[in-house]
């Protein structure tokens, strides 16, 4: 029987927590680059001639260096055409340093001992943010036994890439800022108005919908100074129960409070009855899980204790009868289908 791995979890439903780790400041983000380029210096394991696209590269590079090429009389194999993305971070300045990922798009074999051509990369708005050049790594990808691909077509030029154009964040000038929740809760909306008004003792605070909280700079900080007061205050996060499933791996992360309504469950020829009692009774022939979890005597009947009738109690049950994690994945789904599970259920 393939190992099944609970790993339980204590969610309280109130929590202590900064703004910081439940929001971000809205126009204070990531943004992502692309370009097209080369690698050059690979071992026989390029691009073959099929990739024309490649051998037109290579002739449009040779082109600018004033030496005239025909594509079609370029037979090198130790040239990969690939795309290069890079994530740039807020606030990056003229000149700053950032790693490069570097992806083949041909049929090269190898990306391995290759050298990144200087490569234009572009925003969504078509302007060139930056250049990336630098020697690939592959790390430890292509190392024998590593269970890897022998041969991989993606590694990284670390701090290859250098901020060319800034992305302008004007904040210290903003009379205003807007907090946006990383989930969407109305309940966690007005306790970051309501922590960060009894904080300055004024109302600088108003929530705008479930997610955005919008802020009124004091007159006597700057904005910084506002904001980074703002992200260490602390306040009471309510946080929503959840049942989050890897069908893939079978592993089942839940809260140890997230109860059941009883309920008859039949899946295949495992028949579960869920029974709440007052105090748990223990028939003849039962299974005794704990104190307040009995397996019944058909073996298909589970017993709880009032007020314990968890999903971590159910999963102990299941596992007692010798369900698989296949079955107790698909018996907790159809339970949250029809009601009986109350928290959100997450399949990844």
């Amino acid at each position: 029987m393939k190992l099944f791995i609970l790993f339980i979890l204590l969610l309280s439903t109130l929590n202590a927590t900064k703004i910081n780790d439940i929001s971000n400041i809205i126009g204070v983000r990531e943004n992502q680059i692309i370009g097209y380029s080369l690698v050059v210096g690979l071992k026989k394991t390029g691009d073959g001639t099929t990739s024309k696209f490649t051998l037109q590269s290579i002739s449009n590079m040779l082109k600018a260096m004033n030496i005239d090429m025909n594509p079609i009389d370029i037979k090198s194999k130790n040239v990969a055409a690939v795309v290069v993305t890079a994530t740039i971070k807020p606030f990056a300045r003229q000149g700053d340093k950032f790693s490069v990922n570097v992806s083949s798009i041909g049929d090269a074999k190898s990306l391995e001992g290759g050298t990144l051509l200087m490569t234009p990369l572009k925003g969504v708005d078509g302007k060139i943010y930056a250049l990336a050049q630098g020697s690939v790594s592959i790390g430890g990808r292509n190392l024998r036994g590593s269970g890897a691909e022998s041969h991989p077509t993606a590694g990284m030029v670390f701090d290859g890439g250098f901020i060319e154009r800034e992305i302008n964040i004007d904040l210290f000038h903003q009379e205003y800022a807007t907090l946006s929740l990383k989930e969407s809760d109305f309940k966690n909306a007005v306790a970051v108005q309501k922590a960060v008004n009894s904080f300055y003792n004024t109302q600088i605070a108003v929530a705008m919908d479930s997610r955005s909280i919008k802020l009124k700079r004091p007159e006597n900080r700057s904005m910084i100074e506002f904001l980074a007061e703002v992200q260490e205050i602390d306040m009471d996060y309510t946080t929503k129960n959840r049942i989050i499933i890897n069908e893939r791996t079978g592993t089942i992360v839940a809260g140890v409070d997230i109860t059941l309504k009883p309920i008859i469950i039949t899946h295949g020829d495992i028949t579960i009855k869920i029974v709440e009692q007052k105090s748990v009774i223990s028939p003849d022939g039962a299974m005794e899980v704990d104190e307040n979890l009995v397996i019944g005597l058909n073996q298909n009947e589970v017993y709880t204790k009032e007020g314990t009738t968890t999903v971590a109690n159910l999963v102990r049950s299941l596992q007692k009868l010798g369900s698989t994690p296949k079955d107790i994945i698909a018996i907790l789904e159809a339970m949250k289908t029809a009601g009986s599970i109350s928290a959100d259920l997450k399949v990844i």
